[in-house]
């Protein structure tokens, strides 16, 4: 057998970054180092999805990975991101991690960014769901075993009604037709708490349900921060996140 290829994993703490370690692990190919996760600096949660590091943490434990915490600011810019992120993989690649896994779907510009922006540290892409039908993804990952809750919505797609639910068959069947099941498109966040990559359930009670909306960077193009932004009206839409407390 070859010497499996190191890599690090880009952990959302969601659905698809749990389904997806799930399968890299079992492919001998490659050694998973590290899970790698971006948090708001200001707010120590994890970006776009709004959970407590500490939940984070508590994920990494039961995983039995170690965690790479790359703290990124506020609504970063691109150019800040990118310098952020590169720092951390120029650090990494001198453990000799040579791969970088994701839990894409089929988001094609995503996906070309990710891989030219490693290829420029020397990385290379890893993405073992890729172009999988979501429908099938999201119905192997609930008969895996696997539980997840909606911590955030947006309400471009979602109402407040469907943020602080559990994935499962009802809440595939409420979902507009014009969404997709695995929210691959931004609609919506989640957090994994139970399945078999953890040794035991994430422990947490559901706290408040808060709305907050973005401002538009102010003199800069909206394209130009490492939030998902090209569309134009991105920022006439807010969010509502689902606060989830850690119970000791």
């Amino acid at each position: 057998m070859p010497t499996p290829k190191k890599a690090l994993f880009n952990w959302s703490s969601g659905k698809d970054s749990a389904l997806t370690l799930y399968k890299i692990l079992q492919d001998p190919e490659y050694k998973i180092e590290c899970l790698l996760t971006s948090v708001n600096q200001q707010f120590q949660r994890i970006s776009m999805h709004g959970v407590r590091v500490e939940l984070l943490k508590a994920q990494a434990k039961s995983i039995g990975l170690p965690l790479e915490i790359l703290q990124v600011p506020e609504m970063p810019t691109m150019e800040v991101y990118e310098n952020v992120m590169t720092k951390t993989l120029t650090e990494l690649k001198s453990k000799g991690i040579t791969h970088s896994v994701f839990g894409d779907i089929f988001l094609e510009d995503l996906r070309k960014y990710r891989e030219d922006q490693l290829a420029k540290i020397g990385f290379e892409g890893v993405f073992p769901i890729w172009k999988i039908p979501t429908k099938e993804l999201i119905q192997e990952f609930i008969s895996l075993g696997f539980k997840t809750i909606v911590v955030c919505v947006n309400e471009r797609y979602l109402d407040k009604s469907f943020v602080g639910r559990i994935i499962d068959q009802d809440f595939i069947n409420d979902l507009p037709e014009n969404v997709d099941v695995c929210g691959e498109n931004g609609e919506f966040h989640t957090f994994a708490f139970d399945g078999p990559i953890f040794s035991k359930p994430i422990d947490f009670e559901i706290g408040e349900i808060v709305y907050r909306k973005y401002e538009k960077p102010k003199n800069e193009d909206s394209s130009d921060t490492a939030c998902d932004t090209n569309v134009s009206d991105a920022f006439d839409y807010g969010f509502w996140y689902c606060d989830l407390i850690p119970k000791n």
